[in-house]
């Protein structure tokens, strides 16, 4: 198995160690990246991508990055709560993946992925926090993403109490046994289907001739679905 994990932090605080955690029980090869230290580019909204994601004026910093989620079973996204959603490195790096919404030019590997976000503060905003996040791997069509909100009391993971990183440690193994469980053979749900299918009609007579080619070429506007390769 392979996982990818970005973090949306730098410092290797409690969101980091329960992603660390979580590896540990999936096991396999894991490559990791710390934002923004390995990448730290605001989108500039030039749009380019759209036409071609390869003139992004931040592709060759971004693309080792992108090369290793398509490589990966798993892609773990953390961060932390910052007033109430995910860190501003987190969203700037997301930005950036516009261009491999459903609505545009999907990934297609991503379709038999599986994903997770990591959120914690001591108090709240890790619903919204991960929503920041699902909201993405759901467009990408990531096939499954669990979400792992906690609230730890503290501010740093030394001092977390031992009866909630009890509780981390039940819900990684349970988190990771599904993983390892549907890892290989894991598809969509209904709704990314259903969203897909609605994207495949559109497609058909689409607006910007980029997505309309990559489509048509994925066999897409037919009957071809990414899910079953």
């Amino acid at each position: 198995m392979k996982i990818t994990v970005i973090h949306g932090q730098s410092h290797k605080g409690s969101t980091y160690n329960i992603a660390k955690m979580l590896c540990g029980k999936l096991g396999g090869e894991v490559k990791e990246f710390f934002l923004p230290k390995d990448f730290d580019c605001f989108c500039t909204g030039c749009a380019t991508c759209f036409n071609d994601e390869t003139k992004c004026p931040h592709y060759e910093k971004l693309n080792p990055i992108t090369e290793a989620m398509d490589e990966a079973d798993v892609i773990i996204l953390t961060s932390p709560v910052y007033v109430m959603h995910a860190t501003g490195s987190m969203k700037a790096f997301l930005d950036h993946y516009g261009y491999r919404f459903m609505v545009h030019r999907p990934e297609e590997t991503m379709f038999t992925k599986q994903a997770v976000c990591i959120s914690t503060a001591a108090g709240a905003g890790m619903g919204s926090t991960i929503k920041d996040m699902a909201d993405s791997t759901f467009f990408w069509g990531i096939a499954k993403t669990y979400k792992l909100g906690v609230a730890v009391m503290e501010t740093r993971w030394e001092k977390v109490k031992p009866d909630i990183k009890a509780k981390i440690d039940k819900k990684t193994t349970a988190i990771a046994k599904q993983i390892s469980n549907r890892n290989g053979k894991i598809k969509p749900g209904i709704k990314t289907k259903g969203f897909f299918n609605i994207m495949s009609m559109m497609q058909k007579n689409g607006f910007n001739p980029a997505d309309v080619d990559y489509w048509k070429e994925k066999g897409w506007t037919g009957k071809a679905r990414p899910w079953k390769r």
